[in-house]
């Protein structure tokens, strides 16, 4: 479900406070401080006062029983206004940025067991596409929440220092949000007017970055940045129609370039990076990149940061059946290299041959994830090795066992010592080494990554029409995200989502599937009841059967169950499913193409 981090404000507000009794001390009205970097924090607090005007304006055109059509409008403009600012304030006020902008699902407190309402654009856009009189006074209760929310950005700004390496790292993540979540029309599901904001954002990022530069980058990388970002503004310009977007050409033809030329700048700007490990690379230059990916941000600490070494033990216990308590099973057993790390059945067998609970998931790109397992009840794979090991039904393994063998056993003794330095292994080493390899197994080779980084002939026209397709009509792209196509969000990659699809147990759909998924740890949250991770579809045709059940033996059938509306769509009582259940009204040739598109996906050997 769509939501960002949360972090705490409380510091920013104190100290907007203090200015704020001391003017009125004075009997003065509070001044806003530019102590650094003023003209682009003047910008930002001069957009800020123009979507708090068009708040009130729309306030009042509800009130006055205006039309559907001109609150349409007028919402489209505060949309558009808010896309001016959005690269600073997803970047500078996270927590902010969740509820002005972030999905109409609840915020959830997991460790309360609570449940936060949701607020904001989208879910104005839910009351206002198509709009009922009836939900008159909701709306502007609404509306008066992003009042609230203006006041925070306007106090905020006003007293935060923002550096000019900040501000760079801000706009070039506005940048990659676009090529992912804006041309995916994450923020405007049901209005699908995400390609005409996408202008306002980018020429936000093109003002900002003028107004940081020096001078030497001017006839340079600036003005080939200004030059590209033009030439996106006309493709979008001549064609804002998600549905018939051109949208596999425009990422590397466009996007891509304006995230390259930004290194350029930075470089010719000399702008330091900003210290803090992000997932995407710091010199990655595009979301395409060879190495793009940083795996040490999905690590639980320094300790455990990836290398070669580690991963090449872990292939060798990955493959040792001493892991299970008979020295009968390994890692491998269940997840098979050939088929993705997957075991090719609906549901995995145990130690006694009967049938688990769910399907084994792949393990490629599984380290790009925080939570494994389908109910996402580890946070990483250091707690998920150990949970399969330990596990009576999976290997029945023995942690102290286990590490006992590796102590006595020379060879072993021998690589953990090289790597880790110390005189005996301990069980968060074995666990390390095991995640270290599952890291490994995200090669970024297949044939869309080369498409991507400019090989146009990676890809046949069947798959690139099911591209455009995946990111526009059939609205994939809006939980499997590229370009990992999980459900970790971009561009900052700190959150990993979990869907409710209202799953059958099979693909006749005539069945709801019970299984409470990350519910069962969270039984009073009603938004998690039935609730799965997002897997990624990379490898997804070497994965069969599908779904966490197993239930959907090909990739026709879970396209069809999307296609009719998901269980919702099949009749099924889920009142908290994420998934629209819309249908999505694609022919089976437009679903021909997407499952086409979805083998573009998988690895070259």
């Amino acid at each position: 479900m769509k939501k960002l981090s949360k972090y705490p404000i409380l510091l920013f507000l104190y100290a907007a406070t203090a200015l704020l009794v001391l003017a009125y001390c004075k009997n003065e009205k509070p001044q806003p401080v530019y102590e650094d970097l003023g003209s682009v924090k003047k910008e930002i607090l001069a957009n800020n006062i123009e979507f708090e005007k068009q708040v009130n304006t729309l306030t009042d055109l509800v009130s006055d029983n205006a039309d559907e059509k001109l609150l349409q409008e007028k919402f489209e403009t505060l949309r558009k206004t808010y896309k001016k600012m959005e690269w600073a304030v997803e970047y500078f006020l996270p927590h902010s940025a969740r509820f002005i902008n972030g999905p109409a699902l609840p915020e959830i407190e997991m460790d309360e067991h609570t449940e936060i309402e949701p607020e904001g654009l989208q879910v104005l856009e839910e009351m206002l596409y198509p709009y009922d009189r009836a939900n008159k006074n909701e709306v502007i209760r609404f509306l008066k929440k992003l009042i609230n929310k203006s006041n925070a950005i306007k106090i905020n700004f006003q007293v935060i220092t923002v550096s000019k390496n900040q501000v760079f790292d801000a706009l070039r993540q506005e940048v990659f949000r676009i090529a992912s979540l804006g041309i995916a029309g994450f923020d405007t599901p049901i209005s699908g007017t995400s390609l005409q904001e996408i202008p306002y954002a980018l020429e936000a990022v093109k003002q900002t970055l003028e107004q940081i530069s020096t001078g030497r980058s001017k006839g340079k990388a600036l003005k080939n940045i200004n030059a590209e970002i033009s030439s996106a503004l006309e493709i979008l310009k001549k064609n804002p129609d998600k549905n018939s977007f051109d949208y596999v050409n425009f990422i590397p033809d466009h996007l891509n370039k304006i995230t390259s030329l930004m290194l350029e700048f930075q470089k010719q700007e000399q702008i330091p990076d900003v210290e803090v490990t992000t997932a995407l690379n710091k010199h990655a230059a595009t979301f395409f990149s060879k190495n793009a990916f940083n795996p040490n941000a999905f690590t639980p600490g320094n300790e455990f940061a990836f290398s070669k070494e580690k991963a090449a033990l872990g292939h060798k216990l990955f493959n040792d059946k001493m892991l299970s308590n008979n020295n009968n099973r390994s890692c491998a057993t269940c997840h098979i290299p050939e088929k993705a790390f997957t075991d090719g059945l609906a549901k995995s067998l145990s130690l006694e041959n009967a049938e688990l609970a769910r399907n084994a998931p792949s393990l490629n790109y599984a380290g790009y994830q925080h939570g494994q397992f389908w109910d996402m009840r580890k946070e990483d794979l250091e707690g998920q090795s150990s949970d399969v090991i330990s596990n009576k039904e999976e290997m029945h393994g023995d942690l102290n066992v286990i590490l006992a063998k590796i102590n006595q056993d020379k060879e072993y003794q021998a690589a953990f010592k090289k790597i880790y330095q110390s005189q005996k292994t301990e069980i968060w080493q074995l666990q390390n080494v095991l995640a270290s390899y599952i890291r490994s197994l995200a090669a970024f080779n297949s044939g869309f990554d080369e498409y991507m980084r400019g090989n146009k002939s990676a890809m046949t026209e069947s798959q690139k029409r099911g591209f455009n397709l995946f990111v526009g009509k059939a609205q994939c792209a809006i939980c499997h995200f590229i370009p990992l196509f999980n459900g970790t969000v971009p561009p900052t990659f700190k959150k990993t989502e979990q869907e409710v699809l209202g799953t059958a147990i099979n693909g006749d759909n005539k069945t709801f599937d019970q299984d409470p998924g990350r519910g069962k740890f969270h039984e009073t949250v009603e938004s998690l009841q039935n609730s799965f991770k997002t897997p990624t579809l990379r490898n997804i045709s070497k994965t069969a059967p599908y779904m966490h059940n197993g239930g959907y033996k090909t990739l026709k059938e879970v396209m069809n169950f999307y296609n009719k509306g998901g269980g919702k769509g099949f009749g099924f009582k889920v009142e908290n499913q994420t998934l629209s259940d819309a249908p999505l009204q694609l022919t089976d040739q437009e679903i021909d193409d997407i499952i086409d598109f979805m083998r573009a996906l998988d690895d070259r050997q």
